[in-house]
């Protein structure tokens, strides 16, 4: 084993390896997240940072290396066992925000653990209480439509945390957001998953907003070129 590999990694990825036709999106990436960690991933248009996210975060699966969560394997899951890790121990907000506009916020926030199996009452109480706790009291009946850019991001944000999981993914979270209501979104969501005691990965051409993270790691090619050694 790679001595640079910390065995309390809350997700890791070895040798990862995704290709598109004869283009290598991932040619072979190392990476890992520690627990509670926040970390960026920049690099340039095409360079493979959605693929990474997507592979590490079980939508799309890789044809080459392992992935690890909190020490077990799950890059050999069914997607049916991809789909369940993605309801129960992974978070995502996308730069869309992705919410079902016939939903209200409330209900957006308490998909993830209502297609889980929670009980309706217990789901929406959950979600109600994250978004109290990120300044969308008086919004739990409001639809996406109704909502503001920033807030309907923070109902993203609430929907990636309600169900506590591990890791959350989050790809351009601020990308359709001005500079002001971005940094705030930003703000919030890192502050939420600390709370939360969830790691966040990012996935951002903000170069002002990688910099703020405690770690970035770049790619370029399908490989990552600094970044991957947490100190």
């Amino acid at each position: 084993m790679n001595p640079q590999w910390n065995d309390r990694a809350v997700l890791s990825g070895r040798g990862l390896v995704k290709r598109y036709g004869a283009q290598f999106a991932l040619a072979g990436v190392d990476i890992e997240v520690q627990p509670g960690e926040a970390v960026a991933i920049v690099g340039p248009s095409g360079s493979g940072k959605t693929s990474l996210l997507h592979v590490l975060g079980g939508i799309i699966k890789a044809e080459e290396g392992e992935i690890s969560l909190a020490g077990q394997r799950i890059d050999q899951l069914s997607e049916k066992g991809r789909s369940e890790l993605r309801r129960s121990e992974f978070g995502f907000v996308f730069q869309q925000g992705m919410l079902v506009a016939e939903l209200t916020a409330e209900e957006n926030v308490a998909l993830p653990m209502l297609l889980g199996g929670t009980p309706r009452k217990r789901a929406l109480e959950a979600a109600r209480e994250w978004l109290n706790r990120l300044g969308l009291r008086g919004c739990e009946g409001s639809r996406p439509g109704e909502l503001s850019g920033g807030q309907a991001q923070r109902v993203a944000i609430a929907r990636s945390l309600t169900h506590r999981p591990k890791v959350i993914f989050a790809d351009e979270p601020t990308g359709s957001l001005d500079t002001r209501t971005g940094k705030e979104t930003m703000d919030a969501l890192l502050v939420a998953a600390a709370d939360a005691g969830a790691s966040v990965l990012i996935v951002t051409h903000d170069r002002e907003l990688a910099d703020s993270l405690p770690r970035t790691v770049t790619i370029r090619d399908g490989r990552i070129v600094s970044g991957l050694v947490v100190a």
